[in-house]
């Protein structure tokens, strides 16, 4: 993704006007339809479940079905971006995922939802680093624009903090349905407010290497397989399914070496810091999301929670994203990001441990309360602090990629927190969490071993 160059400052820009204001709401709801999606359908597994006929793999797929093509298509959606005019690409993506929900919603089988959820993925991945583009177009001057993507982060972060609660509501009231067809007033008014000439974006020449997109593509949806088929213990699936995604690998390695528009940015993977941070995201939306996974089963069917409490007993997680990240900005202001990192990692690996001995003790919800707590303030110090850490530590004029990176390894561990978790679960939930706990163990340590990096000049 490119950002356009900065013009001089004018009146103007300090002031927006009323049909950049517009444009910019109707971005921010298109990011906050994206994330809202991820984090309202968890509510609804059992009913889905019951409703459909299906095993924990097929609500495995569900949802990394979306998350899967989401992670994999956002390494080339900032140049198709690029190359095609971010507002066509995002109003396309728009249209598609808006049809996708509506369409969801009335899915008559299971192998129908799951190609829809894909589909969807792959329209979200057409949103983000669009939307980005698109504020840069609307406000090139820098203290504008901060300002704008500020209020852009605010809107679609709500979604993680209502998504839960919105699920929960609508599923007692209509079963899982419901749950896209939310989406669809959403993604109606995203098109009507992101209308007129203020958005357009020119065209590009850059290149996209479809072919290897393709290949990074399957390397993570057989890895999600085999780990699913795994969990099953369909290991003659697994075997095949790793079988495959090794040669997918060696077939995206082959690809990449010669590629004149390669997917990963070898430059930026070169660098210890930018790898450890990396993993550091990737820990945190594979504990975020696998937790979101796991635990409405067990509020569910074992707690007897209905979906509407279910989705309440989640704002101990969820309200830290709204009240946290200014805190952490202020800390990452003062101290840098290095710290803020640290703690939320070692938040994050406590908080796993911690809602595994709810389980385990049979707590009840006061002591999951409390590990539920300690998770959300873990991801919301990890990620404010991360995007500050990898875009200063950036080479010159790659921080888009970086951003763009980072994004798609955020949706990695979000696939693999909830194939690997989802699998667990057949030993015990409580085992699935320790799961959790032990990955960010893992990435806390990578990162306080990993020598600082000096910021990118």
């Amino acid at each position: 993704m490119t950002l356009v160059n900065p013009s001089p400052p004018s009146a103007a820009y300090e002031h927006p006007t009323p049909g950049r204001a517009r444009a910019l709401t109707g971005i921010s709801l298109g990011y906050f339809m994206v994330l809202l999606d991820m984090t309202v359908l968890p509510v609804a597994e059992p009913d889905l479940a019951s409703s459909l006929g299906t095993s924990m793999a097929g609500l495995q797929w569900a949802t990394t079905g979306y998350t899967t093509a989401f992670a994999a298509l956002l390494l080339s959606a900032g140049a198709a971006a690029d190359r095609f005019g971010a507002e066509r690409l995002f109003r396309l993506g728009t249209a598609v995922f808006t049809l996708g929900s509506l369409l969801s919603a009335v899915a008559p089988a299971l192998w129908t939802l799951l190609l829809l959820r894909a589909v969807s993925g792959v329209a979200a991945a057409a949103c983000v680093p669009a939307s980005l583009a698109m504020i840069a177009r609307l406000y090139p001057e820098p203290a504008a624009r901060a300002r704008a993507v500020s209020t852009w982060a605010a809107i679609s972060g709500a979604a993680v903090a209502t998504g839960p609660i919105v699920g929960g509501a609508l599923v007692a009231t209509a079963g899982w349905r419901s749950v896209f067809l939310v989406n669809v007033p959403v993604g109606l008014l995203v098109l009507a407010l992101t209308r007129g000439r203020s958005v357009v974006c020119p065209r590009g020449d850059r290149r996209i290497d479809w072919p290897a997109q393709l290949a990074a593509a399957a390397v993570l949806a057989l890895l999600t397989d085999a780990l699913i088929a795994a969990g099953e213990r369909g290991w003659g699936h697994a075997a095949w399914s790793l079988a495959g995604f090794a040669v997918s690998v060696l077939a995206l390695w082959a690809r990449e070496r010669r590629s004149t528009a390669p997917v990963l940015n070898r430059a930026l993977l070169r660098s210890a810091g930018v790898r450890a941070g990396l993993l550091a995201a990737a820990a945190s939306n594979f504990a975020l999301t696998g937790g979101l996974f796991v635990l409405p089963l067990l509020l569910q069917r074992e707690w007897h929670l209905d979906p509407l409490e279910t989705g309440l007993a989640f704002l101990p997680l969820t309200l830290p994203f709204v009240a946290n990240p200014p805190v952490t900005g202020r800390i990452v202001a003062r101290v840098g990001p290095r710290r803020p990192i640290l703690a939320g990692l070692g938040l994050l690996a406590a908080g796993g441990v911690a809602l595994a001995g709810a389980v385990f003790a049979d707590g009840g919800y006061p002591w999951l309360a409390v590990g539920l707590l300690v998770t959300g303030l873990g991801v919301s110090f990890v990620l404010p602090a991360l995007v500050a850490a990898m875009v200063s530590v950036a080479p010159p004029g790659t921080a888009g990629a970086v951003g763009g990176l980072l994004n798609a390894v955020r949706q990695v561990g979000a696939t693999l927190g909830v194939a690997s978790m989802g699998a667990a679960v057949a030993a015990g939930t409580g085992w699935a969490l320790l799961v959790s706990a032990g990955c960010c163990a893992v990435a806390l340590l990578v990162f306080a071993f990993t020598r600082p990096v000096t910021p990118a000049p």
